[in-house]
C-alpha cells in the first residue's frame, strides 16, 4: 500500500506544492514574526483586524468563484479548450465587479466598524486601505486558481514564493529604516498580490481568455455550481473569522494581537491544506465512478494522515520557540497555539472528506449546514468562551468547530456511499 501511494501522481505533485508551501509558508512566517516584533501586541492586533476584514471581504466577494472555476476549466481543458477559457473570462469579470461592490461598502462603512463595533478609532485607516487589498487577494487568487486548474504546480509554487519574497524584502528595508507602522505594512500587504497577478498573465493565455466571447451564455451553468458554494463560502467565511471578531470587540488590542500571533503561527497549515488541494481537486473532479474515487480516497487519506502524525511532533518545539521569536512579550500564545495547530491537524485530515463530497458528488450544498453549524459554535460557544478564558477560550472554540466541520460531512459521505 505504501509504495502504491509514493509511486502515484498525486504524491509526486503534492511533493512540488508541499515543498513550495513550506517554502511560502516559512517567508509568511517571518513576515508577521518580523512584523509582531517591529509593531508589538497592540499595534500588530490592529493589523490582524484589518487584515481579518480584508480577507473576510474577499472571500465574501468571490462568491464561490475559485472553486466553479477549478471545476469548470479542469473539465473542459482537454475537450473544449474555448470553453475552458470563456469560463476563465466570466470568472475574471465577475471578480472584478464584486471588487468594485466591496471597495464601496468598506469604505463608507470604515469609521462606523471602527468607532461602533470594534471601538477603536484608529482602524479607520487601516479599514479602508483593505479595501484596495481586497482587489488585490480576488485577483490573485485567480490567477493561482487558473494555475491549478491547468495543473501547472511547479509555477503556482514559484508565484507565491516570489511574491511572498518581496513582501518580506519590502518589509525588512521600512523596519531598518524605521518607517514601518500599522499603514505601511498594510500597504506593503496589499501592493504584492497585485504585483503576482500581472506577472501571471505572462504564464496564462492571457490573450486567448480576454478575446473569447460570449461568456455570459455560461452565466447560468457556472452560477447553477456556484451559488450552493457561495451561500457556504459567505457563512464559513464569517464564522472562521468571528473568533478574531470576537476578541476584537470583547478583548483588548493587546490580547487580539497575542491571538493573532499564534493563530498566524498557524497559517502554514491552511496553506498546506490548499497546496493538497492544488492537487486533489481536479482529481476528483474528473473520476467517473466510485470505484475510481474510493482507491485515490483511501491513498490519499492515509497521505494526509501520515502529515498530521508529523505535525504533532512539531508541537513542543513550537510552544518553546513562540517567547524566542516574537518576544517575551507574546509568551501568552503559546497555549492558544496548541489548541489552534490541533484544529488545523484536524482539518488537513479532513481534506480527502471534503473534496470527495464537492468536487465528486457535486454537493456543495452539503457544506452549507456544515458552515451554519460551524458558525453557530464559533458564535456562540465562542462568546461566553471569549468572556471566561480570554484568547484561550477563542482557540478552543475553534478546535470545537473544526471537528464539527470534519464530522458532519464525513457522516454524510458515509450515508452516501452506504446507498
Amino acid at each position: 500500500m505504501l509504495k502504491s501511494i509514493l509511486s502515484t501522481a498525486t504524491f509526486r505533485q503534492s511533493q512540488i506544492t508541499i515543498l513550495g508551501t513550506l517554502i511560502n509558508g516559512g517567508l509568511g512566517a517571518v513576515f508577521y514574526i518580523l512584523l509582531a516584533r517591529y509593531l508589538g501586541p497592540a499595534d500588530f492586533g490592529l493589523i490582524t483586524i484589518a487584515l481579518t476584514t480584508m480577507v473576510l471581504f474577499s472571500d465574501i466577494a468571490d462568491i464561490g468563484t475559485n472553486t466553479g472555476l477549478i471545476r469548470f476549466v479542469s473539465s473542459n481543458l482537454g475537450q473544449n479548450r474555448d470553453k475552458a477559457y470563456r469560463f476563465l473570462k466570466l470568472s475574471l469579470e465577475i471578480k472584478l465587479f464584486a471588487w468594485a461592490i466591496s471597495f464601496l461598502i468598506i469604505f463608507f462603512l470604515a469609521p462606523f466598524l471602527a468607532t461602533q463595533l470594534f471601538h477603536k478609532a484608529e482602524l479607520i485607516l487601516p479599514l479602508r486601505l483593505t479595501a484596495f487589498g481586497v482587489g488585490g487577494a480576488l485577483l490573485f487568487t485567480f490567477v493561482t486558481s487558473a494555475l491549478q486548474a491547468y495543473q501547472k504546480y511547479f509555477l503556482w509554487s514559484i508565484i507565491n514564493i516570489f511574491t511572498n519574497s518581496l513582501r518580506l524584502i519590502l518589509l525588512i528595508i521600512l523596519g531598518y529604516y524605521l518607517l514601518l507602522n500599522v499603514e505601511s505594512s498594510l500597504i506593503v500587504y496589499i501592493i504584492l498580490p497585485f504585483f503576482g497577478f500581472f506577472i501571471s498573465l505572462f504564464i496564462l493565455p492571457a490573450r486567448k481568455i480576454l478575446i473569447s466571447k460570449n461568456e455570459f451564455s455560461l452565466s447560468g451553468e457556472l452560477f447553477k455550481y456556484n451559488i450552493p458554494v457561495a451561500i457556504f463560502t459567505v457563512i464559513a467565511a464569517f464564522s472562521a473569522r468571528l473568533d478574531t471578531y470576537l476578541n476584537a470587540i470583547l478583548l483588548s488590542a493587546r490580547d487580539v494581537g497575542i491571538y493573532g500571533a499564534a493563530n498566524n503561527l498557524v497559517q502554514i497549515m491552511p496553506q498546506l491544506i490548499s497546496a493538497l488541494g492544488l492537487v486533489a481537486a481536479p482529481k476528483f473532479a474528473s473520476f467517473q465512478n466510485n470505484t475510481q474515487m474510493l482507491t485515490y480516497f483511501k491513498k490519499f487519506q492515509l497521505f494526509v494522515l501520515g502529515l498530521c502524525l508529523l505535525g504533532i511532533l512539531t508541537i513542543p518545539l513550537s510552544t518553546y520557540l513562540i517567547p524566542i521569536l516574537f518576544g517575551g512579550q507574546y509568551q501568552e500564545a503559546a497555549l492558544p497555539f496548541i489548541f489552534l495547530f490541533l484544529a488545523m491537524l484536524i482539518f488537513l485530515f479532513s481534506i480527502p472528506v471534503h473534496h470527495s463530497v464537492i468536487f465528486y458528488f457535486g454537493r456543495p450544498d452539503v457544506f452549507i449546514w456544515v458552515s451554519i453549524g460551524h458558525l453557530l459554535i464559533i458564535g456562540g460557544v465562542g462568546y461566553f468562551m471569549i468572556q471566561n478564558f480570554g484568547v484561550l477560550g477563542a482557540s478552543i472554540t475553534v478546535l470545537v468547530g473544526t471537528i464539527f466541520n470534519f464530522l458532519y460531512p464525513l457522516i454524510w459521505l458515509l450515508i452516501k456511499l452506504k446507498k
